[in-house]
This record gives structure tokens, sequence and C-alpha cells, in this order.
């Protein structure tokens, strides 16, 4: 779809130049988190384990049952396929609950008489749900998803514009920089808490380290590489990295954003327009009038624009008001045909391509047409 040389995206620039190509916010957002996860394996296994934890619970009823006796709030669920964004729902449960889940864990294996998921539910709460670095990671993860969660939501608004999606976007990357800095302290603290109350310990545990065999012509200084605590390890070769990836995907796969900013930026808002000077409004008009430029001919006039604008500047209301108030008041006066199509264009640029995310799960669908089919006999009955 995004290909800019053999994609849709293409395809389209290819029939009008003029078109403006405008990624799925909300795709981009899931796409950021798999990129997330991908920088390494520890992250990949993280949601093998949320998803373990909860296909032991939901392989039986009894085992179910053992589970909703120990937690009160928020239940176990699914590890989405498709949306990312939603894995929240999965991390929030256990992160909330850790203690009450390991101990449904612990008496899924004492009760539970097939000996391969005794063992695993014993692994889970002793090796997994009993170990101080999950426990952090965990920490971390939830603070992830809430951020690019909260702005998906925002994302997906009926009324959402360009220049709030804009201003929307820049949320996360600003979060995840200050959150590099000062996450990692702040997820030790909080995992601390929660290992008490688990009464388990809170340190790293070391790894073995493995040795290699040196051969007779190299130097001892290469293969003396500095040596890292667990904690310092698990800092730089884990949370660093997923930090810095999720900054670095948000900033490119929203880049297109930030040249609708540099094209359509001084229409955002009546405070930005009224700020311009003669020289700053000139300008801009003739980059719009370059950007909506195909053969030679454009839409708009940038010298009729700039004329109009300025006269806007004192004109229009005081107060501070955004693109759709400024298209009405262009629409009651009917006095700036080149402002009013410059508005037009900017207002249809789309921020997302999907109202909402859609699961792909053929068992809810089928569920969904026996429960319909099921209701349409009760019905007849």
């Amino acid at each position: 779809m995004k290909g800019t040389h053999h994609g849709v995206q293409r395809r389209l620039l290819n029939v009008n130049p003029r078109a403006f190509y405008s990624a799925c916010g909300c795709h981009s957002l899931n796409l950021t988190l798999c990129d997330m996860v991908k920088t390494c394996d520890k992250a990949k296994d993280f949601f093998g384990i949320i998803q373990r934890i909860y296909t032991i619970f939901a392989n039986s009823t009894k085992k179910w049952h053992i589970l909703k006796e120990n937690i009160t709030g928020l239940t176990l669920k699914s590890v989405s396929a498709t949306r990312w964004e939603s894995r929240i729902d999965s991390v929030k449960a256990i992160r909330l609950q850790c203690a009450d889940i390991r101990e449904a864990l612990l008496q899924v294996s004492e009760t539970d008489t097939d000996i391969k998921t005794s063992s695993e539910a014993k692994g889970l709460a002793n090796n997994e749900l009993g170990e101080y670095e999950f426990i952090v990671a965990i920490v971390i993860w939830y603070e992830v998803l809430y951020a690019v969660n909260l702005v998906s939501k925002h994302l997906q608004a009926k009324d959402m514009l360009i220049d709030v999606a804009i201003e929307k976007v820049q949320g996360p990357i600003t979060f995840f920089k200050g959150y590099r800095e000062t996450g990692f302290l702040e997820a030790l603290e909080t995992a601390k808490g929660i290992a008490l109350e688990m009464d388990i310990g809170t340190t790293f545990r070391k790894r073995r380290e493995i040795k290699r065999k040196r051969h007779f012509d190299e130097n001892p200084d290469d293969t003396n590489i500095a040596t890292q605590s667990a904690e310092e390890s698990f800092r730089v070769n884990y949370f660093v990295r997923i930090v810095d990836q999720a900054i670095s995907s948000l900033t490119s796969r929203f880049e297109q954003y930030q040249g609708y900013q540099k094209i359509f930026g001084f229409l955002f808002t009546s405070e930005t327009l009224q700020s311009l000077d003669k020289k700053s409004l000139k300008a801009s008009c003739d980059n719009l009038k370059v950007a909506l430029t195909k053969d030679g001919k454009s839409h708009i006039d940038a010298n009729e624009l700039y004329v109009e604008l300025m006269f806007l500047q004192n004109f229009i209301p005081k107060e501070n008001i955004g693109p759709v108030e400024i298209l009405k008041f262009l629409k009651r006066h009917d006095c700036f045909p080149n402002a009013s199509i410059a508005y037009r264009v900017l207002l249809t640029i789309p921020v997302t391509v999907a109202s909402a995310e859609r699961s792909f799960s053929k068992l809810k669908l089928l569920k969904s047409y026996m429960h319909t089919t099921m209701t349409q006999k009760d019905l007849l009955i």
C-alpha cells in the first residue's frame, strides 16, 4: 500500500500527482509495536508467556473456575494476533493481579491430574511470574502499551483532523524520549513493590557466562569483553532497544504527517495564521501552490490566496479556532475562493482508514453465526 515506487500509493499518484497519501494511523501504531517486539528475542518470548498463562486457564472450565476464585477484578485475555494495541488488556490483567494469578497457577499445578498441564503451570508460576526480570518486563510493557493505546483511540475518533493527529502522534514520541531517561528506574521501583507482595527476590538472575575457546592467533584482549551486571544488561539489551525502536518507528511511520504540516501548517489554526508576517505568509502560499500543481496548472493562485489570507488575518474572529470553523466562516462570507479551496483540501486528508480495529478470528465469526442461528430457532419456537 505504502510503496513509493510500485505500491498502491505510486499507482494513484501516477494518475493524479496532487493526491495526498496518508497511511492508516492505527495500523502504523500497530506496526510500530511489531517493530519493537522484533528488536530482541526476550520481547517475543514475553508475549508468548502471556499467551501461555491465558491458555492454561482457558483449556477447561475447572481451571478457569480456579482462576475466578483467585481474582476479583480483570479477567485474563488472549493475545490478539491482529490488534496489537489491544494487547494492553492481556498485559493489564496480569500486571495488576500478578500475585493472585501466580497463586491460581500453583493451585492448578497441585490439583490438575494432567502431568503436562501441572508441570507447565508450576513452571509459569515459579520461572516466569516468580522471576523479578519478568515482573520488570510486564511493568515496562504495560506503560508502553497504555501510551500507544491512548493515541490509537484518539486517532479513531470520527472528528479527528490531520492537524490534531500530528499533535497526538507527537505525544508518544515525547513520552518515549522521556521514558528512555527515567522509565527504567521507575519500572524497577514499581516491580520491587510487586515482587515484595509476591514474596520473591528483587534482583536479576545472573546468566551463566558462555566462554568461547580462543584460537592461538587471537589477542587475549579481543575476548575480554567488559562484563555487565544482569540489571544493566537487561536495561541496555531490552529496555533501551525497544524504546529506541519505538522512537525510530514512530518518527519514520508518521513522517508523512510532518510533510503535511510543512505544506498546510499555516492554515491549522487562526492563531497560527494571524501570527505570520507578510514574508512568511507569501512563502507558505507559494509552497501550497506547488503542492497543488499538475501539468503547470493549479486550483489556487498563490498571489490571490496571499491577498485573501492577508485580509483574513484581520477579518477573522480573534478567538483561536480550527480549520473546520474557519471554513464555515469563509462559506458564510463567500468572498475567499482560493482560501476555501485550500481549507477544503486540508480537511479531506484522512487521518486513518479504519473507524475501529477488527478481529479476524474465524472462531469468533463461527460463534457469532451459531449464536444468531440458535436465536432464530428460539424465536421460531
